[in-house]
């Protein structure tokens, strides 16, 4: 083992080590961030860092946590360790976990936490929360300290020094970072907390079943696989939540679950808490349960097995549903509908829906239980919706024309005047009330999974969408969800505010 990788501890090993170093009188220095590239403004934010104690600390963010942009980061959570402990002013390195950001803080507990100078006007535009209300709770009695480094910024080096971006995508980002800044970019952000939404729609259970395959059986054509292990996450309208509720204070849940085997406890457990869930319950059938087969070696769906019933719920229940309605729409800003065909949203409904809402969103999505009979044009004026690219055709039963025709005919068919379609690998296209058609790149550089990647893309874009947002700002936004959200395993977890503030920021530089 090399000298300088002895500083590499695991949290555990630190935290331990810093306690007997404490209790000798030792002053605990604590520096934290991705340190992909080692540069001037690096070295000058180490020392500075060093000046203020005795014992300097350096929390490296782990890849997964990296939330940077494309191509990011450059060199793996292993080898920026090792660079950092390369380094003789610092004495100790660990590689942490940063889902939470600074949740290593509250382990370490630092005398001092040193960042750079130039970071500290965004870090608390990003993490607003941990900043202004919870600072107490991750820094404790921390000394934050502001040095002088970084003066040189990774993000600009690596976006202009390495080919990450096709040149159709850098001219599409500097054109949008001469006319919205960072700063008025994070205000239009965090004016989406004051809105009140209601979200209604399909409730779904994702579960994926990880296997491995053995071999081809004796007696019948199939491979036969090992079951490995299991995740399960809250999908459909339980996602949609989850993602608005990182950005806006006050959201009401309208779905349905199955009266069999409802798994209300399992829901509840995974919503965010400023989420107020109204349920109404199915007789004679489960909530949906999706389940998907995934080869684990090579993260390929195998198949999938749904548990359903999907036609239209009863008459009873409905006219429950339409009584909250009735009551309730008026009192939201912005009302979402996340339908997705399964049987919850009826025809009396959708025009309640259209009546009583101040702004509506909708986005129909097609499976493979609704092909071809879940389309847009089941509504008439919904003020905002988002598709992807094949849903958009087969509502106009066009499918080899340019999609801008096709847009001009979703135009024409609904009385809505702002909309988006998601186009895949190509980005994405909108359209408003100008007749102004806006394409935006994608900018996603890794894909580990696209289920739930368009319902994360469609809870951004409704409330950005509601505050009157520019189209430009809007589908940028969107995209930058996408990428994100393509990084995680289906809708294991929401993608969450400061991550895409972090991503923005990047992308700008």
């Amino acid at each position: 083992m090399e000298e300088h990788t002895k500083k590499i501890l695991f949290l555990v090993e630190l935290v331990a080590k810093l306690e007997k170093l404490r209790a000798e009188g030792k002053v605990i220095v604590q520096s934290h961030g991705v340190f992909d590239l080692i540069h001037p403004g690096i070295i000058k934010h180490i020392n500075l860092a060093k000046s203020q104690g005795d014992i300097l600390v350096v929390t490296v963010i782990k890849d997964r946590d990296v939330r940077r942009g494309p191509g990011r980061p450059v060199f793996s959570e292993h080898q920026r360790a090792e660079n950092v402990a390369s380094l003789q002013l610092v004495d100790y390195v660990c590689i942490v976990e940063d889902e939470t950001p600074f949740q290593c803080v509250k382990r370490i507990k630092p005398d001092v936490f040193a960042r750079g100078q130039s970071y500290k006007e965004r870090d608390q535009k990003i993490h607003q929360r941990i900043f202004d209300e919870e600072k107490s709770l991750y820094f404790g009695k921390s000394r934050i300290y502001e040095t002088e480094g970084f003066s040189f910024s990774s993000s600009q080096i690596v976006n202009n020094s390495l080919n990450i971006y096709p040149d159709e995508t850098k001219a599409f980002l500097e054109k949008l970072s001469r006319k919205y800044n960072f700063n008025f970019i994070v205000d239009k952000i965090n004016s989406l907390n004051k809105l009140r939404v209601l979200i209604i729609g399909d409730g779904i259970i994702d579960e994926y079943h990880y296997c491995s395959p053995m071999g081809k059986a004796t007696k019948s054509h199939l491979v036969v696989n090992k079951y490995i292990t299991h995740e399960i996450f809250n999908g459909g309208t339980f996602a949609v939540a989850n993602h608005v509720a990182g950005l806006c204070d006050s959201v009401t849940m309208v779905t349905l679950l199955g009266r069999d085997d409802s798994k209300e406890d399992f829901i509840m457990n995974n919503l965010k808490p400023n989420i107020k869930a109204k349920f109404y319950y199915r007789d004679g059938a489960p909530t949906i349960v999706k389940k998907r087969y995934i080869n684990e070696y090579l993260n390929q769906k195998l198949f999938e097995i749904d548990y359903m019933v999907d036609d239209y719920i009863n008459q009873e229940c409905e006219a429950a549903i339409i009584e909250f309605l009735q009551k309730e729409l008026p009192q939201y800003d912005l009302v979402l509908v996340a339908d997705f065909g399964h049987g919850l949203i009826t025809k009396k409904m959708i025009k309640i829906i259209e009546r009583l809402s101040r702004v509506l969103a909708v986005n129909t999505q097609r499976n493979a239980a609704n092909e071809g009979y879940n389309l847009i044009n089941k509504y008439r004026a919904p003020h905002f919706f988002c598709l992807d690219e094949p849903e958009a055709r087969l509502a106009t039963r066009d499918k080899f024309s340019d999609i801008e025709v096709v847009i001009k005919t979703l135009s024409k068919m609904l009385e809505s005047q702002y909309f988006i379609i998601t186009l895949g690998k190509s980005g994405s296209i909108g359209y408003n009330a100008s007749r102004e058609i806006v394409r935006t790149p994608v900018f996603s550089s890794k894909v580990i999974d696209t289920v739930g990647a368009g319902d994360a893309f469609y809870s951004f874009t409704a409330p950005c969408f509601s505050q009157g947002m520019p189209l430009d700002l809007v589908s940028f936004i969107g995209n930058v969800v996408g990428a994100i959200a393509v990084q995680i395993v289906g809708n294991k977890r929401s993608v969450e505010r400061h991550e895409m503030l972090e991503f923005i920021n990047t992308l700008l530089k």
